[in-house]
Parts: C-alpha cells; sequence; structure tokens
C-alpha cells in the first residue's frame, strides 16, 4: 500500500514511478456505473492527497459527482447537444494536462477522450474486458477478469493495480441544505415509517408490473404498516399513476417529480426499498438501505447491489438474462417473479437494516 505523497508503482510490462499532480476519471455511463465508481474513486483521493482529481460525465449522473469531496473538477459532455459541446468539451481535456488518466468506461468513446487527454500513462481495461477496440487508446492495462466479475469490484482493480489497498468501500454521498429541504417537502405527508418502491427502469424489459408493484405496496402496508413512497423518472408516470389510484391512502407518489439528489434523500430515509435494475437501485445500496432487487433481461452476477447480494430475486425464463431493452414475449421472467417471493426478502432486508442505517449516518 502507499502512502500520502509516495510515488506510485505502476506494474505492467514495465515499471515506473510516477507522483501523479492531476487525475482524471472517464465514466460517461449510466447513474448505476458512476454510482459504483464512487468507492474507487475515493480510494484515489485517500492514496494521492495532493493530487487534484478531475472527472468527465454525462448530464444524468453529474448530480453524484457534483460537490463530491474526492472530485475537484467536473467536466461535462452534454451528449444530447455533442455538436457544439464536442470542441469545448476536448479542449478543455487536453489543457488541464493531465498525468494519469483512469478509463473506466471501457468502449470507444472512453478510449478516445483517454487518448486525447495527451496523459502520458493511460490506464484502462484488459483488452479481452474492453468493447470497441478501446484498449487500443490507454498504454496501462488491468489484469483480465471473469465476466462474471461485479462492476464494483472490477473498478477496483484500478486502485490494486495502482498500488493501493482496495478498502474501505464508502461512497461519501451527502445533500445540500437545499436537497435536504427539497427531501423533507416531498416527505411532509407520510406520517411515519415507509418503504420506497422502483416503479420503472431505463430498458422496458427490465421493469415489472402493475400489479406486482400494487400487491406488493398493499402488503407492506398491512404486515408491517409501512407507508410507502414510489419512485422513478417522468417515463415512468402513467405506470405510477395507475399503482397510486389504486393504492390509495398510505402512498405517496413521487415519480418524475424528484431530483436524483432528493430521490436519495427520501431513499435514505426508507426501511426498506424494492424494484427491477435500476440506478435507484444502486444508489440504495450506497445509502445502506436495504434493496431487495429483481431481475429477468439482466443479470445480477456482475450489475448486483453491493452488500445486497441475499435479497436478489431473479425471474426464470429460458431466454434470461437476454440483455434485450425489450422484450417480445411480455417480459415472461419478470412476470415469473411472485410477490410472496418479494415480502420473504422485504422481511429478511427489515431484519438487517439497522446495522446498514447506523453505518450510513456516519457517512452523511
Amino acid at each position: 500500500m502507499i502512502g500520502s505523497g509516495s510515488s506510485i508503482r505502476i506494474i505492467g510490462t514495465m515499471q515506473m514511478h510516477l507522483e501523479p499532480k492531476k487525475i482524471l476519471v472517464v465514466l460517461h455511463g449510466s447513474i448505476g456505473d458512476v454510482t459504483r465508481a464512487l468507492p474507487l474513486v475515493n480510494l484515489i483521493r485517500r492514496g494521492f492527497p495532493q493530487a487534484t482529481v478531475a472527472w468527465t460525465v454525462e448530464p444524468p449522473s453529474l448530480p453524484l459527482v457534483e460537490h463530491h469531496p474526492a472530485v475537484d473538477e467536473v467536466i461535462l459532455f452534454d451528449r444530447p447537444r455533442w455538436w457544439n459541446q464536442l470542441g469545448p468539451f476536448l479542449r478543455r481535456i487536453r489543457t488541464r494536462r493531465f498525468d494519469l488518466v483512469l478509463d473506466l468506461q471501457r468502449h470507444l468513446k472512453s478510449g478516445l477522450i483517454s487518448r486525447w487527454s495527451g496523459a502520458p500513462y493511460r490506464l484502462g481495461f484488459h483488452r479481452l474486458n474492453c468493447k470497441e477496440f478501446n484498449w487500443i487508446f490507454n498504454n496501462h492495462h488491468i489484469p483480465a477478469v471473469e465476466n462474471s466479475i461485479s462492476k464494483l469490484n472490477h473498478y477496483l482493480k484500478f486502485a490494486e493495480y495502482l498500488g493501493l489497498a482496495s478498502e474501505p468501500v464508502e461512497w461519501r454521498l451527502s445533500l445540500t441544505k437545499r436537497e435536504q429541504l427539497g427531501v423533507s417537502r416531498h416527505l411532509a405527508k407520510v406520517r411515519g415509517a415507509f418503504a420506497t418502491l422502483f416503479i420503472g427502469s431505463r430498458w422496458e424489459s427490465k421493469g415489472w408490473f402493475a400489479s406486482q408493484i400494487l400487491s406488493c405496496a398493499k402488503l407492506i402496508q398491512e404486515q408491517h404498516g409501512l407507508e410507502v413512497v414510489l419512485l422513478g423518472s417522468s417515463q415512468d408516470t402513467a405506470l405510477a399513476n395507475e399503482v397510486e389510484l389504486s393504492c390509495g391512502q398510505g402512498t405517496t407518489n413521487l415519480v418524475g417529480r424528484t431530483s436524483l439528489k432528493e430521490a436519495m434523500g427520501i431513499i435514505a430515509g426508507a426501511r426498506v426499498a424494492v424494484g427491477p435494475d435500476t440506478g435507484l437501485m444502486h444508489i440504495a445500496a450506497a445509502v445502506g438501505t436495504p434493496v431487495v432487487s429483481l431481475w429477468g433481461a439482466t443479470s445480477p452476477s456482475r450489475t448486483g447491489p453491493y452488500g445486497f447480494e441475499e435479497l436478489v430475486i431473479q425471474g426464470k425464463a429460458d431466454c434470461s438474462p437476454c440483455y434485450r431493452r425489450h422484450c417480445p414475449i411480455g417480459r415472461v421472467c419478470m412476470q415469473s417473479i411472485d410477490v410472496k417471493q418479494i415480502m420473504t426478502k422485504i422481511d429478511l432486508g427489515l431484519s438487517r437494516e439497522r446495522n446498514y442505517r447506523l453505518a450510513y449516518e456516519t457517512q452523511l
């Protein structure tokens, strides 16, 4: 392990020493990917306290890294307006003169950004774990791993390669006072302890059904005396309205009405969270809220919520996991998940909730 102020030893086909002054993290991925990379960046900050750390990211995940204590600068790439953003974005990266780049995206785009930075040391994934010839653009690579390794543990391989400890795993997420007030405003009508249900997912194939959500909400209210808070994006509004109308009292519908950080604060206050493979699922794990995750089109082996593996429910279908955004056979895998299975996992999550809540309170 390397102490503060020490040089780092990059282990590859040759050995060299470097004292990084400017480090760039390239990860424009989903909310879930960015959340899972935060423990690595915290280790980078711990290992190299004198270095400045920048992160290139796209707007959906910006709130997770903006004002984060391990990140000194955020370089935003506004992809929907790429035609007038690309030039300034690339110039900003080049002029920063980074000496170490961590390419966490493993795609062509991130490889091009890494190479364009001009950094002499560009660390990426092994070619066997890359896509779109990403490995060509980096001159150092972490060892190859099995594809079943979790993404979070895969990211931590970067710390190991740099000679840093891979622990502790922590996220260090926090809310501003304004965001805390927003959370309080959204929960003003919630009178007691509550569970939160994630209504939808970015992929249609990963979503669960209104009947499942409704049954789950009612059983949570009846068996545990918890109110239910619905969370999700604006594209899930119609489904959320359907569930809210059927549930009636004890259900608060906040789908499409919160910012990402406000949703994070709400999840942190929940006793348990339930939903499909979505970014909010990973945020729940990051803030220590037990999360019952529902899987069909994708597999939890690589992308499951860290620390809550025993709360995973895998749907059954001959084609699962298919990794298709749209399902041609009516999401048979998600239909196979029985609400009784979900309630059993909720019982288990509630039984372990206290230990994780205490750990969370020391972070925020």
